[in-house]
């Protein structure tokens, strides 16, 4: 396998070359400004709302990407193997500006599993309460449900699926009554694969990204929350 890294502080994965709207120019520069992208995108009537389907997720810098050969217009598609998913069995799979990647510059540590607690997750997670919901974010500038779980983890040495579904099933299941601080609630609808993702804090309580146009919250599970909670899961 040849990896290149991200030599740009977020490089964000795109669903395909043409997916970047004229307001998420500032995220596709050779030189992309977070801030500046995301002042954009709450400046425009349907900026962070429009992101889905768009963008799947972020990578940091000096985090691997692996090309597949494919080129487009400056763009570059790849896998990235240090967030997992069912999509591909090599990372998840999507499209990179390619000036966001380098042959030289330096890959980051390969994360190692530290002496994990509940306690540390809770801290490393709490972290961002306050920030706003960003569709497909994973980094400290913007989270949505599963890129908290994936970011805080990743701080502390594990890489688990990026995705909520995929964090379900890389999970030990346990009963929702059952579960303790520090595993994961998982929400659903009608037997479909979880949508949405929280960490308990205790019983029926949860910090998580709600959903655009909210911010991470520490919070009581809500009525409609607990209508689809569909099941609790255990990381390693």
């Amino acid at each position: 396998m040849t990896f290149l890294t991200v030599c740009v502080p977020v490089a964000t994965l795109w669903s395909e070359p043409g997916a970047a709207r004229d307001v998420d120019t500032p995220a596709t520069r050779d030189q992309p400004d977070v801030d500046a992208w995301l002042a954009a995108l709450d400046a425009h009537v349907d900026g962070r709302t429009g992101l889905q389907g768009r963008v799947l997720t972020q990578l940091r810098a000096g985090e691997p990407a692996e090309p597949t050969g494919r080129e487009e217009d400056g763009w570059a598609e790849v896998r990235c193997p240090w967030q997992p998913s069912s999509l591909h069995r090599d990372g998840y799979p999507g499209w990179l500006r390619a000036a966001h990647l380098d042959h030289a510059h330096p890959m980051a540590e390969v994360p190692r599993p530290a002496a994990t607690t509940t306690g540390s997750l809770l801290s490393v997670a709490r972290r961002h309460i306050g920030l706003a919901y960003l569709w497909g974010g994973t980094c400290p500038e913007g989270l949505d449900c599963s890129g908290l779980v994936h970011l805080a983890m990743r701080d502390l040495g594990l890489v688990v699926p990026r995705d909520a579904h995929d964090q379900q099933a890389f999970c030990r299941p346990v009963e929702p009554d059952d579960a303790q601080t520090g595993d994961l609630y998982f929400f659903a609808q009608d037997g479909r694969p979880a949508h949405h993702v929280g960490i308990v804090t205790s019983a029926g309580r949860m910090l998580h990204a709600p959903l655009t146009g909210a911010r991470i919250v520490e919070e009581p599970l809500s009525p409609d929350r607990w209508a689809t909670l569909s099941g609790a899961g255990r990381l390693p």
